[in-house]
């Protein structure tokens, strides 16, 4: 299986591409702020074929190119039903900022923009969706946002990779205190979405270094408190 990622923008939002393998199509997770030109080229370079944009989540961070991408290729974007409002004003639903700021960040108008063909992912605790003959399972985890997902990609005898947008980083989790965030949605979804899982998945996060199921279970001290019914409250700044 053919997967790569990197940072992007402002907020440095992990994108990622994957495929069965070169020369094939391929999805595309997360394209945030000036990731375009980089998708161009691991597109590019790896003879791939664009079939479909995959949201973990509708924060403007994670969304921001999704308009120019999908009309550009002709592909639908796929997101929870929960964050779909969020592409009709991805500036305006995100955070508090100026709007017109924001936009001025743009390079061109589709950016920042609703797509046009929007698609609704499965709903359902084990729901999944095939996609360019990938199996990407669907695991709803609110609480950074109503909406938010992970994507369980298994390969075979290779451990499964988990896309996990930000809900669960490196050492951290993702923050509850924007709107449409909640500290105990999040708490339900690590502990029964995230801490079951093994050991050896390898984890691809929206923000931050990959990790793994084991390390975090080890070390990670939201992890931790949210699988023990403790209350260590999550992160208040950060993503």
């Amino acid at each position: 299986m053919f997967i790569t990622g990197f940072p992007a923008g402002s907020w440095g939002t992990n994108c990622y591409v994957l495929a069965t393998a070169p020369g094939e199509p391929c999805v595309i997770v997360d394209p945030g702020q000036d990731s375009i030109d980089r998708v161009h080229e691991i597109v590019h370079e790896n003879r791939l074929k664009p079939a479909a944009v995959l949201l973990t989540h509708g924060h403007m961070d994670h969304v921001w190119s999704v308009a120019p991408l999908t009309t550009e290729f002709e592909v639908p974007a796929l997101i929870h039903a929960d964050d779909r409002y969020r592409l009709a004003d991805p500036a305006g639903s995100s955070m508090a900022a100026a709007r017109e700021q924001l936009l001025a960040m743009t390079k061109n108008s589709l950016e920042l923009t609703e797509p046009e063909n929007v698609q609704l992912l499965p709903h359902g605790a084990q729901s999944s969706v095939e996609l360019v003959g990938i199996t990407f399972g669907v695991r709803h985890a609110p609480g950074h946002t109503e909406g938010s997902v992970v994507f369980d990609v298994p390969r075979g005898e290779d451990p499964d990779v988990l896309l996990s947008g930000d809900v669960l980083f490196q050492g951290s989790i993702g923050r509850t205190d924007l709107p449409g965030g909640s500290s105990s949605r999040m708490d339900t979804s690590l502990r029964e979405v995230i801490w079951p899982m093994n050991d050896d998945v390898i984890v691809l996060p929206g923000h931050g270094s990959q990790t793994t199921i084991g390390q975090e279970r080890a070390t990670n001290p939201f992890l931790q408190a949210a699988a023990s019914g403790g209350d260590l409250e999550p992160p208040a700044r950060g993503w």
